[in-house]
């Protein structure tokens, strides 16, 4: 059998074993097939070729925000505040990831590219009404070497879904009606301003619902890209985290 062969079989097998075990890249089986496709990666030099840019490129694995939950549908649940540096509140509103997207598109500075992170999620806090949102984490990203990018973040937003209920949003989501932080996460966000010169949401857009907030000094990090093709990619972080999405058409 031919790499060509090699390769789209094993592609096969991989997004198999993704729906079987929920998109869980640590089990056995699924590792496995990573590590076939890292070897055959027909991609040379990935960080610098424009199969890399994508309108939108889906996360078809795990999320990988920290303490997720599984629930029983095989979907994953997290806190507000997990998905963006405790910037939004309430931060321990309960939500579930619906979709984990990323547009990838050069930004007319050299080999600078987007690396916007987008998730879709809903309401699943029996507190609130069942809404649906978007957070978005704002990044660029540039050519480390041949095979490793250099990522930065530099901001964020929240904001409804189109068609949701903007009077409900913002009585959830308006800053005066926002949660008590605890001390815990007093603590953090004032080591977040010094680390990261994080800028909090300044109040939302009555128009839209958005809010917002920013980074002075971006938070910085490493992706190796494990594998590149035009329907796949792969890439795993400096904590090992891997992460495996398909183009979308």
């Amino acid at each position: 059998m031919n790499d060509t062969a090699t390769i789209l079989e094993t592609k096969i097998a991989l997004k198999e074993a993704l729906k079987t075990y929920d998109g869980d890249v640590k089990q056995q089986n699924v590792k496995e097939k990573i590590d076939q496709l890292s070897q055959l990666n027909p991609t040379v030099e990935p960080t610098h070729n424009s199969l890399l840019e994508s309108q939108d490129w889906l996360l078809i694995s795990a999320p990988s925000f920290p303490q997720g939950e599984k629930l029983s549908n095989g979907k994953y649940a997290y806190t507000l505040g997990r998905l963006a540096f405790n910037m939004f509140e309430p931060t321990n509103l309960k939500l579930v990831i619906d979709s984990v997207r990323q547009p990838v598109v050069l930004l007319g500075e050299g080999e600078k590219r987007s690396h916007d992170i987008i998730v879709e999620f809903s309401i699943i806090d029996e507190l609130f009404p069942p809404l649906k949102g978007i957070v978005r984490n704002l990044g660029v990203c540039y050519p480390a070497d041949n095979k490793t990018l250099q990522v930065e973040f530099t901001g964020g937003t929240l904001a409804p879904q189109k068609g949701e209920n903007l009077s409900i949003w913002k009585d959830i989501f308006g800053q005066d009606k926002s949660s008590k932080k605890g001390l815990k996460e007093q603590l953090m966000s004032v080591f977040l301003k010094l680390m990261f010169g994080l800028v909090p949401p300044q109040g939302m857009n009555t128009e839209t619902g958005e809010i917002s907030f920013t980074m002075k000094r971006s938070p910085k990090g490493r992706l190796e890209m494990l594998y590149l093709d035009e329907e796949l990619r792969i890439t795993r972080g400096e904590k090992g985290t891997v992460l495996v999405c398909e183009r979308l058409a």
